[in-house]
């Protein structure tokens, strides 16, 4: 093999290595990196699940948990003070009606929304219609509150430590929206 050949093929490894550094795991097509930042905390992905609705288990969105320290206990992620991520990537188009019932039960299940109905209600306004390729980010913030980031832009914080454990405990508390979107979301296979 001649040297330009052998330089060619190794420019290819390097490139072709740099690239799959730089997306971690891939889900549905999906990628997700290994890393990101929030307010200077680095984070690692812990894992991907996919949200599927309906008795027909449609594919709505996949989901990706950024943590400081990847575990696959559901009670000490949702023990973390923060900060993590949860990033839903959607692969499909959903209205903001829809959108907003689901948060609704979401809470409903995680810890009762009596307590926290103001708060729902702020998060619920900022939902637009999502359509397939958009994301929404939670980012979950040390001394609590949730930062949340609506198809690239930021629409506020919403504030409170009991706040953020119930959101997160939409999808790592007993009642997730389906059993295997909270085990991808622990590390296990993204289904």
């Amino acid at each position: 093999m001649g040297r330009a050949m052998k330089g060619a093929l190794l420019s290819c490894i390097l490139l072709w290595g740099g690239a799959r550094g730089a997306v971690a795991r891939d889900c549905l097509g999906v990628g997700f990196p290994d890393r990101v930042q929030v307010d200077g905390a680095g984070l690692v992905l812990n894992g991907l699940g996919v949200r599927r609705a309906t008795i027909l288990a449609v594919k709505v969105y996949v989901a990706g948990l950024y943590v400081r320290r990847v575990s696959g206990d559901a009670a000490v992620l949702m023990a973390e003070a923060g900060p993590s991520r949860l990033v839903l990537h959607f692969v499909r188009d959903v209205g903001a009606g829809r959108m907003r019932e689901a948060w609704s039960e979401g809470f409903a299940r995680s810890a009762g929304a009596a307590a926290m109905g103001d708060r729902i209600a702020t998060l619920n306004s900022w939902m637009t219609d999502m359509k397939d390729g958009q994301e929404i980010a939670f980012d979950f913030l040390a001394g609590g509150g949730v930062r949340v980031t609506v198809a690239g832009a930021v629409r506020g914080t919403v504030p409170g430590a009991d706040f953020s454990r119930a959101l997160l405990g939409i999808w790592l508390g007993p009642a997730p929206p389906n059993p295997a979107l909270k085990a991808g979301l622990l590390g296990g296979a993204c289904d």
